[in-house]
């Protein structure tokens, strides 16, 4: 019954985050946005609101549901830099084995590069916080992780350098014919969207903490292997769409862009709401995905190109986290 439970709350939180997306996109239409900055960060926030949403209600229910809410927090970047590169490497190689492509990832280093630095940066701040023993430090560091976002996203918006890509707008929703729809039909879209997100949100954690119990494992290690599998992977599935059609900075920067924001606002929330007190299987996940993204970006670095090889690697970095959490570093 908990296993249909969460597929439910876990459905209503995906509906819930296509209304909002698609809501987000034409509510920076109305203010006059640009498409490409709506495309970029409007609408790479809303596709990370179903994890945000589980995360936050997971932290402010407290007690055994933060350690669920922790894992869904990080959880995001460790699925982003291991499972979803390796998908994207995998895309690389069948489209070039079918001919529909090269192997040669023709990614915009100045995007892929300023995104992984950035999330080296955030990343290494989140695991910091959790180092420092006094509470009072840890607020500051909190601060310094929004800051940094917003920083990013200013940087994304002035960047003269970085490759303009038009977003095309789909049909509102709730008023899927008509092609300028009032602000009331957005507004109405909004409010639902929450309203689902909130509810799914909730099922779906309270489903977690019963399935962790039945299964005598950890909330926290059940939440970083499910919940970003069920909520962040399936939108990273554009990255196919855009490596066949050999957009590749599109495809890299829909993964590195997301690694960014969810390394960065969502331990900003976890420091907040919780003590921020991170075990070893925590730590083992931040390491993963930092371990993961170097391999990456050290061969951006040092030689001027990305294989799709490297992307692969992070399909053995994916195994390891249950490899070190069940075996190497078992909870008691």
């Amino acid at each position: 019954m908990s296993v249909l439970l969460l597929f439910f709350g876990l459905a209503l939180v995906l509906v819930a985050a296509e209304l909002f997306t698609n809501e987000i996109e034409w509510f920076g239409k109305r203010l006059n946005v640009s498409e490409g900055a709506v495309g970029s960060v409007f609408a790479a926030v809303g596709t990370a609101l179903p994890e945000t949403s589980i995360a936050v209600i997971a932290v402010v229910m407290g007690n055994d549901h933060t350690e669920a809410g922790i894992g869904a927090i990080l959880g995001a970047p460790m699925m982003l830099s291991t499972l979803a590169m390796f998908i994207t490497g995998c895309s690389v190689l069948a489209f070039a084995a079918a001919g529909k492509r090269s192997t040669t990832i023709n990614a915009d280093h100045t995007v892929v590069g300023r995104d992984l630095r950035s999330f080296f940066l955030v990343y290494t701040l989140a695991l910091v916080a959790a180092l420092v023993p006094n509470r009072i430090w840890k607020i500051p560091i909190a601060g310094l992780l929004l800051a940094a976002y917003a920083y990013y996203v200013y940087r994304t918006f002035n960047c003269p350098a970085c490759p303009k890509e038009e977003v095309e707008m789909r049909p509102l929703h709730f008023r899927r014919h008509n092609e300028t729809p009032r602000l009331r039909w957005v507004v109405a879209q909004l409010i639902t969207g929450l309203v689902l997100m909130l509810a799914g949100a909730r099922v779906f954690v309270d489903s977690v903490i019963i399935l962790a119990n039945a299964l005598g494992i950890s909330a926290l290690v059940l939440s970083v292997i499910i919940t970003p599998i069920a909520t962040e992977l399936p939108e990273k599935f554009n990255s196919i769409t855009w490596v066949r059609h050999r957009k590749d900075t599109l495809a890299l920067g829909n993964i590195t862009g997301a690694m960014v924001f969810q390394s960065s606002v969502l331990p900003a929330i976890g420091i907040v709401l919780t003590p921020w007190e991170l075990n070893t299987q925590a730590i083992a996940s931040i390491a993963v995905a930092m371990l993961a993204s170097i391999i990456a970006w050290g061969e951006m670095t040092l030689r001027k190109r990305l294989s799709p090889y490297s992307l692969l690697m992070g399909g053995v970095f994916y195994l390891l986290y249950p490899l070190a959490v069940f075996v190497i570093w078992p909870s008691h």
